[in-house]
């Protein structure tokens, strides 16, 4: 579903990378098959690279920033789906604002009728320029992150929708579907923290992406443009987390 979200875009010239660590080697699932063809057919070139043994989420992310080689890198993990505009806006939208990263968080669709607006008291929009912001978890920014709980991101565009085609807000940070601008997350240290945390951790996205909002900003999108497939995850380990590894404690 992820490739085949990707094969409608209407943004064209991009390519893409999957980095398989599956037990058995995805390329030879007939229907991943078929969405590479589609997507090669639509000239979006495709590499499936097998990569294992597998070492950790951030190597994983880091792996494939080393085979990034355009302006921009955008990280879309293997269960999301897109509508067909998303590549589209967020392009837009980074070069607009001009900051390190944008992104849409994911929306739930199972909690579509599960209201929580004490989750989204920490809404803030940006009315201006994206501005670096150095957040930290004794920061009350950090709380930020309720804002993308279950299907948070659908109530909060129906709550603030103005007409607009997309606009941004302040995040802490984004999971599943984040555009960076490559040179900036490459300069801010991309994922190489890899090897200073234990193979089995979680939160390495939420580690680079305060990295490069600290030097250069960054912006969630409303409405958002992604789906989670909601599907069991792969993460059963999550007792290490990268932000106690990697950066300084208050």
């Amino acid at each position: 579903m992820t490739l085949a979200g990707l094969a409608a875009q209407t943004a064209a010239g991009f390519r893409v990378v999957v980095s398989d660590q599956s037990e058995v080697p995805v390329a030879e699932d007939a229907l991943v098959a078929a969405a590479v063809r589609i997507l090669r057919h639509r000239d979006r070139p495709v590499e499936v690279l097998r990569h294992v043994p597998p070492r950790g989420l951030a190597e994983q992310r880091q792996f494939l920033l080393d085979q990034a080689a355009r302006r921009y890198v955008l990280y879309l993990d293997d269960d999301v789906w897109l509508e067909p505009d998303a590549v589209e806006v967020l392009l837009s939208a980074v070069e607009e604002l001009g900051c390190g990263f944008v992104g849409f968080a994911l929306h739930g669709l199972s909690y579509r009728d599960d209201l929580r607006p004490h989750e989204l008291l920490p809404y803030e929009e940006w009315t201006s320029t994206v501005l670096p912001e150095r957040i930290r978890r004794h920061d009350p920014r950090w709380w930020r992150h309720t804002l993308h709980n279950a299907a948070n991101p659908l109530h909060l565009a129906r709550r603030v929708g103005t007409g607009r085609a997309w606009w941004p807000y302040k995040v802490a940070w984004i999971g599943g579907c984040v555009l960076y601008d490559r040179e900036r997350l490459v300069e801010c240290g991309g994922f190489e923290f890899w090897r200073s945390v234990p193979p089995a951790h979680s939160g390495e996205d939420v580690v680079a992406e305060l990295r490069v909002m600290e030097r250069y900003g960054g912006a969630g999108l409303l409405p958002s443009r992604a789906y989670h497939l909601e599907l069991p995850t792969t993460v059963h380990d999550r007792s290490a987390e990268c932000y106690d590894y990697v950066l300084d404690s208050p």
